[in-house]
């Protein structure tokens, strides 16, 4: 494609990789002051990019390559056993679309999940983590419907999905919910299967679930989405379950 602007792109400086333990690791980010629009972020997830609010990266590790970007071509997917299983058990699910931004009532959602999860808990910038001005951005919201004993039904927020949408599909950012029912129901992974779903309607290619990495077992299990590809030395190639 042509920019309408040069596209400058900076190594930041070396830090503790968050991924494995012991490594060390740096970003290649795009310029801050670069005029960032939906169409130029979709041509850099297409080569490996994702947004970390405002800020566009990859990882630009001379000594590593552990961590490769993923995306999954939508049409030629197939539910594995267990994920038929999780897709039946969250039929109940309600699924609302928001683009209204990082809401209040997603905090304490997100504070629990970092709780359950996470040794440092950081819930300070979490709009500005999730949120970009430029970015067409969306808020799945899952609810589950709980009947009261007179009767009525009450909706029961359980988790999100900030997803960003772009021309050639839909990028998972960052999926969080509340653990004491989430877990459960294996939300993370239902979360993906539902983009997947919204992809297809949309007649979008891709569904972009992050890095995979083989030696971190948080970010290892986007091999069971299959046929996943992903980004090696410059060229998207079908990565195996358990690769």
């Amino acid at each position: 494609m042509k920019l309408d602007q040069p596209l400058k792109i900076f190594p930041t400086a070396m830090h503790p990789c968050s991924y494995i333990p012991g490594l060390i690791a740096r970003n290649a980010v795009v310029d801050p002051d670069y005029e960032m629009n939906p169409e130029v972020y979709d041509y850099l997830i297409q080569n490996g990019f994702r947004r970390s609010g405002d800020q566009v990266y990859r990882p630009y590790c001379h000594t590593c390559e552990k961590c490769v970007t993923t995306r999954i071509p939508v049409e030629d997917f197939k539910r594995s056993r267990s994920q038929k299983r999780i897709w039946k058990l969250n039929q109940d699910i309600v699924v609302k679309t928001s683009k209204s931004g990082f809401k209040q009532e997603y905090l304490p959602i997100y504070q629990r999940y970092l709780e359950s999860r996470h040794e440092s808990l950081d819930y300070e910038g979490v709009e500005k983590f999730l949120t970009a001005d430029w970015c067409d951005i969306i808020f799945y919201e899952f609810y589950q419907i709980d009947e009261s004993t007179e009767g009525t039904q009450q909706e029961r927020l359980l988790g999100i999905a900030v997803t960003d949408q772009v021309k050639s599909g839909l990028s998972a950012v960052y999926t969080f919910f509340d653990p004491e029912f989430g877990s459960k129901r294996s939300l993370g992974v239902y979360a993906i299967l539902w983009q997947v779903e919204v992809a297809k309607e949309k007649n979008m290619k891709y569904v972009y679930p992050g890095f995979w990495i083989k030696d971190c077992r948080k970010m290892n299990y986007k091999s069971n989405f299959q046929p996943i590809e992903g980004l090696i030395k410059g060229k998207w190639i079908p990565l195996e379950k358990g690769a």
